[in-house]
Parts: C-alpha cells; sequence; structure tokens
C-alpha cells in the first residue's frame, strides 16, 4: 500500500529573508525523515525583537499563532513550533484539530527518557526565564540538572555564520559543566538557532545531546502515524473564532515594522 505524504508546517518566529529560512532549513539534514515527509518552512509577518520578557512572550505567541492557525486548510497534516519557548503552541492547539508540537517541552521529555537529570545549554543567560517557565508548567524542575550559557546573544537569523570557531568551543565548555558539575545525564540545545551546533557538541560529549528542531519533526511524524493529536478537553476551541482580527493584527503590525 502506498502512504501518503505527510506535510508539515514549521513555524519560524521571525520575519526571514530566503537565504535567512534556508539556514533553518537546515536542521532538516540532521535527521532522517520518511521520503513521505515534506517540510514546509514559513516566518511570521512580525515578531519581538528577541525573547526576553513578559511583553515579548506576549507578541511571540501572537506572531506564531497567525502565521500557523491556517495550516490545516491549507492541507498541512502537522505544525512544528521552530523555539524552544513554545511560543504560540497553546493558541494554535485551540484552533487546530492537527498535532501542533512544542520543541521544548517534547526536548525536555525525553530527555529523561535517556537519562535521569538533563541539562540546558543556552546561547544567553536572558533566555533562562523561557526555560524556567516550561519547567514550571511541566512540573520538572527538580529534573534539570542545570542551566549554563555562554552569554552571547545569539542572531536569530544568520545563526552562527562567522562566529564557529569563537562559539562552538565555547558551548562545549559550558556543556562540560553541566555535566561534570552539575550532573546532567543529557544536554538539551537550549534554541532552535542551536542546531548547528549539534553535530559537534555530539560528536565530542560522554552523554546524548537533544537537537529540539529535528526531535519535533520526528515526533510530528510519530503522531501522525499513530493518529494522535492534541486533546481538545487540554485545548478548548474559541466559542467565537477571529482569525480575520488576528490576521489583521499582523498584517498592520508587519506594516509599522516595514516603516520604522
Amino acid at each position: 500500500m502506498t502512504q501518503s505524504t505527510r506535510r508539515i508546517l514549521v513555524v519560524v518566529p521571525f520575519p526571514m529573508e530566503p537565504d535567512q529560512l534556508a539556514k533553518r532549513a537546515e536542521q532538516q539534514e540532521e535527521v532522517l525523515l520518511p521520503e513521505t515527509v515534506e517540510l514546509h518552512y514559513r516566518s511570521t509577518q512580525a515578531a519581538p525583537s528577541n525573547y526576553v520578557s513578559a511583553h515579548d512572550y506576549v507578541l511571540a505567541d501572537i506572531g506564531l499563532m497567525e502565521a500557523g492557525m491556517r495550516a490545516e486548510e491549507e492541507g498541512f497534516d502537522a505544525v512544528c513550533i521552530d523555539t524552544v519557548s513554545d511560543s504560540g503552541v497553546a493558541a494554535l492547539r485551540s484552533m487546530l484539530t492537527i498535532p501542533v508540537i512544542a520543541p521544548g517541552k517534547t526536548m525536555f521529555m525525553t530527555a529523561l527518557m535517556l537519562g535521569r537529570r538533563f541539562g540546558v545549554l543556552s546561547m544567553w543567560e536572558r533566555w533562562f526565564g523561557l526555560y524556567e517557565r516550561t519547567l514550571r508548567e511541566l512540573a520538572m524542575e527538580d529534573r534539570c540538572a542545570g542551566i549554563r550559557s555562554i552569554d552571547i546573544q545569539p542572531d536569530s537569523k544568520n545563526l552562527f555564520e562567522g562566529k564557529e570557531e569563537t562559539v562552538l568551543p565555547r558551548l562545549h565548555d559550558a556543556a562540560l559543566q553541566l555535566i561534570e558539575e552539575d550532573g546532567a545525564d543529557v544536554v538539551c540545545l537550549g534554541s532552535t538557532t542551536m542546531h548547528q551546533a549539534h553535530a559537534y557538541l555530539r560528536d565530542r560529549l560522554p552523554v546524548p545531546v537533544l537537537n529540539p528542531g529535528p526531535l519535533s519533526y520526528l515526533t510530528a511524524d510519530t503522531m501522525l502515524a499513530l493518529g494522535l493529536t492534541h486533546s481538545r478537553t487540554a485545548y478548548p476551541e474559541p466559542l467565537v473564532p477571529k482569525p480575520e482580527m488576528i490576521s489583521a493584527m499582523l498584517s498592520a503590525a508587519a506594516e509599522v515594522e516595514r516603516l520604522a
């Protein structure tokens, strides 16, 4: 029996030019997906400059919700959010019946299938609030051995380009601290923007290193293969959906950003 194609929408949390979006799409080279799976990358119309405050979290939720809210009617079979913050996931689950995958939660729960305690490796200390929020939601604070960063402000569009020789060894050193000083059995990359470090760290560390983006793609495919999606009891539909209002808000926001 011929398998039908599974189309997965990957929503990238910042507006991007095609070459920048292509750097995000390189994540699929890290995972062996079935030939029947197609990944389609789409960026948001507007976004906060970064994810360091409650102000930013709200804007991120709205931007990602708008970018993915019509995925089901567009013929996609699942949605993956391309940020460990899991921004927009709950909102999209309320609007869609197809699976919506949260890479942060997926990564942390997968880590506990591979070890007893995991550590989070981050680029920037100002991202720690995102991880702490997710750990609280999952009641997993005691399973996180620690969070370490190299405290370099990340470039969400160009990633590590031109900085590999500086960034990768520092990430390796911080990961070793998670393992040797904090007691982490598994290392979780703290951002999908760090995917270019995965192979380097995987080949040099004595514990598993989880890469959240590719893991979310495989999780989406598994959910589809099993015929599973999120619970409508946990994520009830809005009484009156307002996609046109949401689209108008984001189109206006994009125009304000363009004129700024």
